[in-house]
């Protein structure tokens, strides 16, 4: 190689090389040493900072909303194995199968539902002129009570679930509320928070898919005894 060549991150790296999991434990390591002080719980705080490490952003801390019961709820809901809805398949694909066996060995891929793609749904939307995500909570209605509902796309899933609760009575066991956007996202939000049932939230427009998988994924570290970049395999 040539004097004048710069040298790659790469090679720097391959001479203190890190696995995966050590990079994960290093990370925690930075985010919590770097944490300004904060109100959460111990709990909570595993939840909050994988979201940070998910967005790369301390600033999200600002925004995380708990019930006081989310932690011990959703801890619950996945120990018995309980049925995950997503408004995404995005979600539906980002959430570790291995995490959740690690909780509860029946779990199977098809423990984590989502419509939003089934062609029953598209055809509802078409006739109806109004969003797939809506159709799709509607067909999930029945695996709604004592499910954990995990919403990082579509507000008006996260509404449509809401009136389910105040009108029809619907008891899930756990909502994430993370919708991401500018159109009745902070108004979902703030309906679903006033419910009275279980939940994690962000406050405002922040949200999306990875930080609803990324709070699913914190929860099972929490329901396996595992605390969140330590001891654990790269799953």
């Amino acid at each position: 190689m040539n004097e004048t060549t710069r040298r790659t991150l790469m090679r720097a790296f391959l001479d203190a090389p890190l696995s995966g999991p050590e990079i994960e434990a290093r990370s925690m390591e930075i985010i919590d040493r770097e944490a300004p002080a904060h109100p959460f719980a111990p709990d909570e705080w595993q939840i909050v900072r994988r979201m940070i490490h998910t967005a790369g952003d301390f600033g999200i801390m600002e925004a995380v909303r708990f019930s006081p019961d989310a932690v011990e709820a959703g801890i619950g809901a996945l120990r018995g194995c309980r049925t995950i809805y997503t408004d995404a398949n995005m979600i539906r694909s980002g959430i570790s199968l291995a995490r959740l066996r690690a909780v509860c060995g029946f779990y199977r891929r098809e423990s984590i539902i989502c419509h939003v793609a089934d062609e029953d749904v598209a055809r509802k939307a078409r006739r109806s002129g109004l969003p797939r995500s809506l159709h799709a909570v509607q067909k999930a209605k029945p695996l709604l009570d004592g499910a954990i509902a995990v919403i990082g796309n579509a507000p008006i899933a996260l509404m449509e679930i809401s009136r389910m609760i105040s009108e029809e009575g619907l008891r899930p066991a756990l909502v994430v509320a993370l919708p991401v956007g500018f159109v009745h996202v902070a108004e979902s939000k703030e309906e679903l928070m006033s419910l009275g049932v279980p939940y994690i939230a962000t406050a405002g427009r922040r949200g999306g898919s990875p930080l609803a998988v990324s709070v699913v994924h914190a929860l099972c570290g929490l329901a396996a005894g595992v605390e969140e970049g330590k001891k654990r395999r790269s799953i």
